[in-house]
């Protein structure tokens, strides 16, 4: 039994990874795939692991372990550093032959640990790409980021504003401009007239954001959604009279990338379940005003709708560029 170890954060996985354990698979009868963590990691490690386990599910080599990260110091000579690791490592995992890894501290850390070390790309030539570059411009690096892994660093974007400003049209001229999916009202897809109850507009949040995170996986970078869990809660106290403790909870639940309130300096049109016409400047200002509450930035959409398109457009190119 030739039994190797791969480390890392995975933080996120990303195809060099993926290379790396298969090639360790490659040389081993089995690999223990060791990723380390705290509670103050950036990406959540529940989510890491998952991600480790789903890409790994067939090759009954490799196999997934979680270990916290309470034993490093990185202020240490590289020596002494991995000196402890092979010390933690040694307890908690079966006997290592063989080390595998693309960074300088293999060498020394196989050597504490009394293994072998192999390495594989060590100069980034198959996959010139790190976890920190990712997480830094993940539109920039997303041919490696891996598509189990490409939902989490999706952009949302929130098309947010009164009713009959351009919304939902917005949302599909976008979608099909940057190749992606976009998230519908799901109110208009779920209510007939105004005429709802509490249990209704509490459904309509839970399925508009069930909608979103099902999107995320089918989005190309960019996904755009007509309205957000603010607008049903607005709704919800205008026609109910109050907004319910589970609208709050939907909220957050999701965070957007970018915000755009859509303003009222268009035509009103009436399509059967719009009745707010005459509200439109108090109801802009509502929305405005959830925002502000907040401290959410937004980007305003104003003007004809050429001028609108060409807004959202460059904030969009902005995201796509990672600015």
């Amino acid at each position: 039994m030739k039994r190797g170890l791969v480390i890392g954060k995975f933080m996120p996985l990303h195809k060099g990874h993926i290379a790396l354990i298969n090639f360790a698979a490659e040389q081993c009868d089995e690999v223990i795939v060791s990723m380390s963590f705290t509670n103050d990691d950036p990406i959540p490690h529940e989510k890491r692991f998952h991600w480790l386990i789903e890409t790994f599910r067939g090759n009954e080599k490799v196999i997934p372990r979680l270990i916290p990260d309470v034993f490093d110091n990185p202020d240490l000579p590289l020596n002494e550093r991995t000196k402890k690791w092979a010390e933690v490592i040694a307890r908690v995992y079966p006997k290592i032959d063989v080390v595998i890894s693309s960074e300088p501290y293999g060498e020394p850390f196989a050597k504490n640990l009394g293994a072998k070390h192999v390495a594989f790309d060590n100069e980034r030539k198959q996959f010139p790409i790190s976890a920190s570059q990712i997480r830094l411009k993940p539109m920039s690096n997303w041919q490696f980021i891996p598509e189990i892994v490409r939902p989490f660093f999706v952009k949302k974007i929130c098309f947010y504003g009164a009713e009959s400003t351009g919304k939902s049209t917005m949302a599909g001229k976008m979608a099909a401009k940057y190749n992606t999916v976009f998230v519908p009202e799901v109110a208009r897809e779920m209510l007939t007239s105004n005429d709802f109850t509490l249990d209704d507009i509490i459904n309509i949040g839970h399925a508009h954001l069930g909608r979103i995170l099902q999107a995320t996986h089918d989005a190309n970078k960019i996904l755009f959604c007509d309205t957000d869990a603010l607008t049903t809660q607005i709704y919800s106290q205008h026609y109910l009279g109050q907004i319910p403790n589970e609208l709050l909870k939907v909220e957050k639940l999701m965070r957007y990338d970018r915000y755009f309130l859509f303003d009222i300096d268009v035509p009103w049109i009436a399509d059967g379940l719009r009745d707010l016409g005459h509200m439109r400047k108090e109801m802009h200002a509502r929305f405005k005003d959830e925002l502000d509450k907040r401290a959410i930035k937004y980007v305003s959409v104003t003007g004809s709708w050429e001028e609108r398109e060409k807004i959202v457009s460059v904030e969009i190119d902005k995201l796509l560029r990672d600015e």
